[in-house]
């Protein structure tokens, strides 16, 4: 089939099929037609078979037969994109060969570095000095060509006139992690967008962390040696045809009128609560509480923006401490794969560049070039962090600033960027000796920053003790799993709650109603003020800290409904919640009272307490004996105060190491 004969059928098939939409692109000034490769192959398989051997050629033809559709020779950088092509013609990056260049293939990925956009000619006029003829040189390598001789027998010294340039621009696209087997690294291949491909709409698509499928035609990039010559190897890349973007967050899931359906019934049903928490883990016995926090987390509560631009978060972060076995991990992995754009990373392996950002050596532009980490990367998804306390101090301190500001600001190597990380967490966390100590504290025993865990709106310790009747159930639930792997369905399926999750979050936004805010309200003030003020001991059982995640839980628990009109009863089943995480960690055993500082700082009301106590003691005693004191005498004091010796020396303990007093002989003390 010659050239005339393929330009003529192409043009048939686009008047045929894509008449309309042809001439709406060119009316509102679109350079680009989208079209059907399958619809193609019906109406001709020769052609469709020339343009996956040779696409160059065909994208040619199917450009110039645009332009004589639509009657416009002039019209300027038109281009006819193809998507669905075959799946033979879906390749792994890793899977690319010589054999593939110059054909046409569809890779998918995730982008990990994306360059600026700059102008690139595509090609160039020239004139010769002594004769005035123009000479027009196409520019397909990377090298700038200029004409080597003209017909009147001229050779260089050639004047340029004008050029033609179009916007370019490099991603780097790495394969997906969940694509890889054993311990294979995963691949990179350099992909090269143009025209339209690079238009400020679909830039928003092809930012790092975004998931991608390119169509396009492999070809090989010379490599220069540092000796100016041109290596006998060869750099591959994809010059880009059509992208799009697989993996969405919630705002970019489609949702067909088909699902509307089902999610507005399932909606209208009176256990939908009950049945999307039975559905978070159908393969973990029991946690029931645990299972509500995560839903009331992916549902998330509302982000406002004030005028002034100060935002309060809408991100519910969970953190989860339990014995080993527990199943928590099992419960993180579920998460990443229920939530739109989820990710799993865990602790030892984590370090503060890969959870934030890193600034890294750009090859393409010769300078730095920021590459995203995990909490940016699932920028309005969910991050589900396991082993956080295997991981280091440092890199866990990286978490701080996106956890509460939600962005992640990083100054390096001339870079100032703040990035986006409206990211939720859940992170899961062993206790210090490996496993929960029934008769020590639980607060003591979580082995993180109480800065850290002050920014978890719930803590839950999932604790595994021994109870015949429970246990007898667990295995019972375990072993049924093993015998019968297809027996556990879950009540609604993971892509219907996908959707469901998505639609609350795109579409509803709850707001407090009066009942509700004073359901909060009383519960808040009832709290803070039944305080036994005896001995000048006041615990604080609760921060505005816990007052905001309460207004989050609400929120998150009325958009489990698709309702914008948070009630009482959601106030109640966050009080509920906070409640429990509250009695489970906070309780001072002094006093058995709830105590926010034990969490939140690590010491208690009553510890506080003592140590006035003490500190006045010395002070008295200083004034009385002189700078050195006998620990004898403070004790003694303290003990017609009420406080035990045990607790004296371990409040003296403290003030040693905290630097207030220093011991100069064996027994005695003075103040610094």
């Amino acid at each position: 089939m010659d050239i005339t004969e393929q330009i003529n059928k192409f043009q048939e098939f686009l008047e045929a099929n894509y008449y309309d939409k042809l001439l709406d692109n060119v009316q509102k000034g679109k350079k680009f037609l989208i079209v059907d490769f399958a619809e193609l192959s019906k109406f001709n398989p020769e052609i469709a078979e020339a343009l996956l051997e040779t696409p160059e050629e065909i994208l040619k033809v199917a450009e110039l037969s645009a332009k004589k559709a639509v009657g416009d020779e002039e019209l300027k950088d038109f281009t006819v994109r193809i998507k669905n092509i075959p799946e033979q013609h879906h390749i792994r990056i890793r899977n690319i060969r010589s054999k593939h260049l110059t054909k046409f293939v569809q890779v998918e990925g995730i982008v990990r570095q994306k360059s600026d956009v700059r102008p690139q000619v595509t090609s160039a006029k020239f004139e010769c000095p002594s004769c005035g003829n123009l000479i027009n040189i196409l520019q397909i390598d990377s090298k700038f060509k200029e004409p080597s001789r003209c017909s009147c027998g001229r050779k260089g010294k050639f004047r340029l006139i004008s050029k033609e340039l179009v916007d370019a621009q490099k991603l780097v696209l790495e394969e997906a992690p969940e694509d890889l087997t054993g311990g294979e690294q995963p691949k990179r291949l350099n992909i090269f967008l143009k025209k339209d491909l690079v238009s400020p709409i679909t830039e928003k698509k092809t930012n790092p962390g975004s998931k991608l499928k390119v169509v396009g035609e492999i070809k090989e990039v010379p490599i220069i040696l540092t000796s100016g010559g041109i290596s006998t190897r060869y750099d591959l890349m994809i010059e880009s045809n059509y992208l799009e973007p697989i993996q969405e967050d919630f705002s970019e899931v489609e949702i067909s009128k088909k699902e509307l359906i089902e999610i507005k019934k399932l909606s209208h049903d009176p256990n939908v609560y009950e049945k999307l928490v039975v559905s978070i883990a159908p393969t973990i016995f029991g946690h029931e509480k645990v299972k509500e926090a995560l839903l009331l987390q992916l549902m998330g509560g509302s982000r406002k923006v004030k005028e002034e631009g100060i935002i309060t978060r809408g991100d519910m972060h969970v953190l989860l401490i339990g014995d080993p076995g527990s199943g928590k991990s099992q419960l993180l992995k579920r998460i990443s794969q229920i939530a739109p754009k989820g990710r799993y990373v865990s602790g030892k392996g984590a370090s503060a560049a890969g959870l934030t950002a890193s600034v890294v050596k750009d090859e393409f532009l010769r300078g730095y070039a920021l590459e995203a980490g995990a909490l940016v990367l699932t920028n309005r998804g969910i991050c589900c962090i396991d082993e956080l306390d295997k991981m280091t101090t440092e890199d866990r301190s990286a978490m701080h600033e996106a956890l509460e500001q939600q962005t992640v600001t990083i100054s390096k190597a001339n870079i100032q960027a703040t990035l986006r990380a409206e990211t939720t967490v859940l992170a899961a966390a062993n206790p210090k000796f490996g496993r929960f100590d029934p008769y020590e504290l639980l607060a003591k025993q979580i082995n993180l920053p109480s800065t850290l865990i002050n920014r978890f709106d719930l803590i839950f310790p999932i604790r595994d003790l021994p109870d015949s009747t429970r246990d007898e159930k667990m295995a019972a639930f375990i072993l049924s799993l093993h015998r019968e792997a297809e027996s556990k369905k879950s009540e609604i399926d993971v892509e219907l709650m996908k959707k469901y999750i998505s639609y609350a979050r795109q579409n509803i936004k709850p707001r407090l109603t009066t009942n509700a805010l004073n359901e909060i309200k009383n519960f808040y003030v009832k709290m803070r003020n039944t305080v036994s003020s005896e001995e000048g001991i006041v615990a604080i059982p609760i921060s505005p800290r816990q007052l905001e995640g309460l207004v989050r839980l609400a929120e998150a628990s009325a958009r489990t409904r698709l309702s914008d009109k948070v009630t009482k009863k959601d106030s109640q089943r966050a009080i509920e919640l906070v409640h429990f995480c509250l009695t489970q960690i906070g309780l001072d055993p002094e006093t058995g009272k709830i105590d926010i500082d034990r969490i939140s700082t690590g010491i208690t009301a009553t510890e506080r307490s003592h140590i006035a106590i003490i500190r006045e003691i010395i002070n008295d005693l200083e004034k009385a004996i002189g700078k050195t004191i006998p620990v004898e005498d403070v004790i003694r004091e303290a003990e017609i105060k009420g406080i035990d010796s045990k607790k004296v020396e371990e409040v003296i303990e403290k003030l040693k190491r905290s630097g207030d007093i220093f011991s100069p002989r064996h027994g005695l003390i003075s103040r610094i």
